[in-house]
């Protein structure tokens, strides 16, 4: 029993069960009370503190409510063992998404369920209504706060929430796009969105480089394409990101040939030095998605998408309605408070904090290799020698958890390529990462 825990009441910081919530939640953060720790008895401690039998019996309750400790009767209260998650398990029937990393102590799963409580408790009865069309009033000018964050500025007219980036995407291409039109792409292209493409007969057209001279030739060898797709930080899968001039050369030719730019920035916030979107530079014809599924969690369906004008917004918005009706509302109302209360700022912070540690550990073991990664990124793109097939890695590597996916996933035009895409978000704890990337750089580095 970890009896000797006290915390210390400082009245000045709110109601006493509050403050020893809030302190039992540090001790957990801090390993002071590990998983499976006995507390101290109720009365115990409210005997110690010099407070009512009440006061720490409601803290407790707070604690259970947010999912740190568990009652098992006559035995007492522990702290609860943090559940061990294995991401990897879904890996292997990933089909192409990009794993985030599981934030270290549980923290967004307590920060979820702590938020929830809140909702419930304190939200208008209306959030547990169907929504406006297009998100209501208030998610959508969080949206604008958390665009105008970015460097993005928006107005809550042209402003609309989707139920996930995938959505945002689906609708953007089946409102604005017919069948047989084109849209220029990354030579390897986010698996998702090429399958929309295809689902919606669209073509894409696959480019080495995404520059304003590529475009240009293009353009001028297919009268039918219609738009630009980018991922514009942190491309998934290549881990390129577009500098400064290359976002205003983009923007300029796409406004030059009449092209709709479609921003899928689905990983910008968690750059360190963040840089302006391309729709900064070409307003009037891009669509930018600002998604939270990335940079928070995927159990986060909601999407901001800024669309290039309010009548554009009104079309997408009853695209969206008809397809998933809205985004889910208690989903949208946790984001609008965690924008509005800096929550939404301290977990992409802290998911940065651990994608820099795991892009480290990977510089390290795999040093002398050939790959692209961005600092602050899920991923990597993994150059493989020529002796060695990334389907054939992919299949040997399936056993450690570490996704990796090969090229041909992504490729638009199906050339094949000696490439993979490694995620390093999928696996729960370092041991398992450093042994996964131990045996990668065994397979790939064996024939260097």
């Amino acid at each position: 029993m970890t009896d000797d825990w006290l915390p210390d009441l400082d009245p000045a910081s709110g109601a006493k069960y509050t403050v020893i919530a809030d302190a039992l939640a540090a001790a957990i953060d801090r390993g002071t009370l590990p998983g499976g720790a006995r507390l101290p008895p109720q009365r115990d401690l409210a005997a110690r503190l010099g407070v009512d039998l009440t006061t720490v019996t409601r803290a407790y309750d707070a604690a259970r409510r947010r999912g740190l400790i568990e009652a098992r009767g006559r035995a007492g209260s522990f702290v609860r063992a943090p559940q061990r998650v294995e991401i990897a398990d879904l890996a292997r029937v990933d089909t192409g998404m990009n794993l985030p990393p599981e934030l270290p102590g549980g923290l967004l799963a307590r920060t979820i369920a702590e938020t929830v409580g809140s909702l419930l408790l304190d939200a208008s009865p209306l959030r547990l209504q169907y929504q406006a069309m297009g998100g209501s009033a208030e998610d959508r000018a969080a949206g604008v706060r958390f665009l105008d964050a970015m460097g993005l500025p928006a107005e809550a007219d042209q402003l609309i929430l989707a139920a996930g980036g995938q959505n945002a995407l689906h609708a953007i291409l089946s409102n604005t796009l017919l069948p047989g039109y084109a849209v220029l792409c990354c030579r390897f292209v986010y698996s998702g969105f090429r399958a929309l493409a295809q689902r919606i007969g669209i073509r894409l057209v696959g480019l080495d480089r995404l520059d304003a001279a590529s475009i240009a030739a293009a353009c001028a060898a297919d009268p039918l394409i219609r738009a630009i797709y980018l991922v514009p930080t942190n491309d998934n899968p290549t881990a390129e990101t577009l500098d400064e001039d290359a976002r205003r050369a983009i923007a300029a030719t796409a406004i030059r040939y009449h092209l709709q730019v479609i921003e899928d920035d689905a990983y910008g916030p968690l750059a360190v030095a963040p840089l302006a979107p391309v729709a900064v530079h070409a307003p009037d014809h891009s669509w930018h998605i600002a998604s939270a599924s990335k940079i928070i969690s995927p159990a986060l369906r909601v999407a901001f998408v800024r669309a290039p004008n309010v009548a554009a917004a009104v079309q997408l918005a009853m695209q969206i309605h008809q397809t998933a009706v809205m985004p889910p509302p208690l989903n949208a109302a946790m984001l609008s408070r965690w924008i509005d209360d800096g929550t939404a700022t301290r977990l992409i912070a802290a998911m940065r904090d651990e994608a820099s540690r795991r892009q480290a550990l990977a510089a390290s073991l795999l040093d002398g290799l050939d790959f692209t990664a961005h600092p602050q990124g899920y991923h990597l793109w993994l150059r493989l020698p020529g002796a060695i097939a990334p389907n054939d890695l992919a299949d040997a590597m399936r056993p450690t958890g570490l996704s990796v996916m090969p090229a041909d996933r992504f490729s638009v035009d199906g050339a094949p390529a000696n490439a993979i895409r490694v995620s390093l978000g999928g696996l729960a704890d370092d041991d398992q990462l450093i042994r996964a990337l131990r045996i990668l750089r065994g397979h790939a580095g064996a024939a260097i």
